[in-house]
Formats: structure tokens, C-alpha cells, sequence
């Protein structure tokens, strides 16, 4: 009987990012991969985030607005 196969899914933009570095992947999750990669490459990590930042920009910026008209989730349970 073969093993069975297991599909991980993880970001291509990371698989590229460590293909380019010369780093194997075998046996990570993303999230290992992900920080293994802010140690040996923070600018590109600091990329990442500058671009998730500018793609989410409207999305945080409603939240924000939401947040600031409503208050934050559970606000009225809270004893302190």
C-alpha cells in the first residue's frame, strides 16, 4: 500500500522567496517558512508586510472607522 499524499498549501510568494535564497522547503509549514525566512531575509519579510499594508489599506481603514463609530468587539462585557 503507498503512503498517502498530503497537499500543504503555502503562499507562493514564500516558495519563490526561498527557491531564490536556495532554501528547501521539504518538511515546513508555511509558518515555519515564514519565519525561517524573516531570519535570513528581513527585507524581504519587511516587503511583504509594506505590500500587505498597502493591499489591505481600505479593509483596515474600514475596520478602523467601525471600530472607532461602534467600539471594539465585546466592548460592553468588559469589567475593566
Amino acid at each position: 500500500m503507498d503512503a498517502p499524499e498530503f497537499a500543504i498549501d503555502i503562499d507562493p510568494e514564500l516558495l519563490a522567496q526561498a527557491e531564490r535564497l536556495g532554501i528547501s522547503v521539504v518538511g515546513m509549514s508555511e509558518t515555519q517558512l515564514r519565519l525561517h525566512l524573516q531570519k535570513v531575509d528581513p527585507a524581504g519579510a519587511e516587503d511583504r508586510a509594506r505590500r500587505w499594508a498597502e493591499e489591505n489599506a481600505e479593509a483596515i481603514a474600514e475596520h478602523n472607522r467601525f471600530v472607532e463609530e461602534h467600539g471594539p468587539f465585546g466592548a460592553e462585557w468588559r469589567t475593566w
